[in-house]
């Protein structure tokens, strides 16, 4: 997924999103400061504030930054199944308060989404460019079919990345921040070398949508039923409504407050909490072509920042409220 997360290109593309995409993010902060002094989560322990920082990052950019806080934290692997089954449950119902409230926001007139397709210039898009309804991808090039060679390419950089980032944690002598030096240095990457990784976007974002159903799946299935989930822990669902339902009202009225359009606040909202692809999924679903690249872009600058705020709220903050 991080092939694709070249700083550069969200922080040129996205404008008036990018500031809504801040709002959002100062309100997961806030939402989780306030759902932590609110909702008692004793029963959980030393994985109290941990969780917390974990679903903090969940909510900034998504699932990939909640495990990667989870084992630098070293939340139990039974609170980091039940902490996701419950944030799933609850962001199914936060998705469709977000429909609700754009229902009568109106599609983009004819014409007005051609701006998006030129804000994101790789090189590598693949295929005829024909067209206006052909998919987009997390990178914002057009979405094409998995490529064997790219594909085989992208995992193979990615194995190297793994272990550089395996063996970086290691040398510093903290293991556990494994997949936070991995971020670090896809990240880097990506920013550094955004052509030449181009061709492989298409491909390996098909490939990591795969594992991602994956991991879902097995989450899940570690889980169990959501009766299980609210008898294991119900905290954790009280939790996630306070901090999803502060970080709403505070992007709302952030946004108010600066002059931002409401489309964007809550397009910015659903790739906070949902990452790109519900982000597209919105947008796409609102017929709002313009945003579409711009949602997705900072929905990956979540990505690509999630983890490591995440881990300094955590340790820095909630680990002595």
């Amino acid at each position: 997924l991080l092939l694709s997360a070249d700083l550069r290109a969200v922080l040129g593309a996205t404008r008036s999103l990018l500031v809504a995409f801040a709002c959002g993010s100062v309100g997961t902060v806030a939402g989780t400061l306030v759902a932590y002094a609110a909702v008692p989560l004793r029963a959980l322990g030393e994985d109290a504030w941990r969780v917390a920082a974990a679903l903090a990052a969940r909510h900034v950019g998504g699932a990939v930054n909640y495990v990667a806080v989870a084992e630098a934290l070293e939340v139990s692997p039974s609170v980091v199944a039940s902490g996701l089954a419950a944030d799933n449950l609850l962001c199914a119902l936060y998705f469709s308060t977000l429909f609700w409230l754009a229902r009568d926001l109106p599609p983009d007139a004819d014409g007005e989404g051609e701006g998006g397709k030129d804000k994101v210039k790789r090189g590598a898009e693949q295929g005829d460019g024909d067209g206006d309804g052909d998919a987009v991808g997390e990178s914002g090039v057009k979405r094409a079919d998995i490529n064997v060679v790219h594909g085989a390419t992208s995992l193979a950089l990615s194995a190297v990345l793994c272990w550089g980032g395996v063996a970086l944690s290691r040398a510093a002598g903290a293991p556990q921040f494994a997949l936070v030096a991995i971020t670090a240095l896809a990240v880097a990457l990506a920013t550094a070398f955004p052509r030449q990784l181009a061709p492989l976007v298409p491909s390996a974002e098909g490939l990591s949508t795969i594992i991602m159903q994956v991991f879902f799946a097995a989450i899940g299935a570690a889980a169990g039923s959501v009766a299980a989930v609210l008898t294991s822990a119900p905290a954790l669902f009280a939790f996630c409504f306070v901090q999803m339902a502060v970080h709403l009202l505070l992007a709302l009225g952030l946004g108010k407050l600066l002059g931002l359009r409401k489309r964007d606040v809550l397009l910015a909202s659903n790739a906070n909490v949902g990452g790109p692809t519900t982000a597209a999924g919105f947008a796409a679903a609102k017929g709002w072509r313009s945003s579409l690249v711009p949602g997705i872009l900072v929905g990956v600058l979540g990505y690509a920042t999630a983890t490591f705020g995440a881990i300094a709220l955590g340790r820095g903050v909630l680990a002595f409220m």
